[in-house]
């Protein structure tokens, strides 16, 4: 098992708190342009984010080891302040491919999970589309 933990740089760190990035390799050795390209997703993808994350784990493993198939997977578990952490796991026959559809899919659960709690829309979002849509109806009704 390889491991390393890392703070990532961000162009205007006075600005920015880092976020904790642990990335784990099972059944193989952590290669350094992995590990690079695992950070570089990363960055991508939660830099909007960054200050409600505290900690991105990121586990990548062979499942099947030298039997080869659809056996690479990324898991990453993002923790993020005042909400319930995104938990993303994909298998696919490519590590890169893997993890860049992992690093997508935590992206897209993340803003949509913060999206939901900026706007109040705990699990009732046709409620407050419908309530803007009528407001909006009532403001553009020519007066007779």
């Amino acid at each position: 098992m390889s491991n390393a933990v890392l703070d990532w740089p961000f162009a205007q760190p006075e600005r920015r708190t880092p976020m904790q990035i642990v990335t784990l390799a099972r059944g193989f050795t952590l290669t350094t342009d992995v590990r690079q390209h695992i950070e570089r997703r990363l960055g991508f993808a939660f830099d909007r984010a960054h200050h409600q994350i505290g900690r991105i784990s990121v586990v990548v493993s062979d499942v099947n080891g030298p039997r080869g198939g659809e056996d690479k997977r990324c898991r990453i578990e993002v923790s993020v302040a005042g909400a319930a952490d995104v938990m993303i796991d994909d298998c696919q026959s490519d590590l890169y491919r893997a993890i860049d559809r992992a690093v997508d899919r935590a992206g897209r659960t993340l803003a949509r999970r913060l999206t939901r709690l900026r706007d109040g829309r705990h699990g009732r979002p046709a409620l407050a589309r419908s309530a803007a849509v009528s407001e909006a109806a009532d403001q553009t009704e020519p007066q007779i």
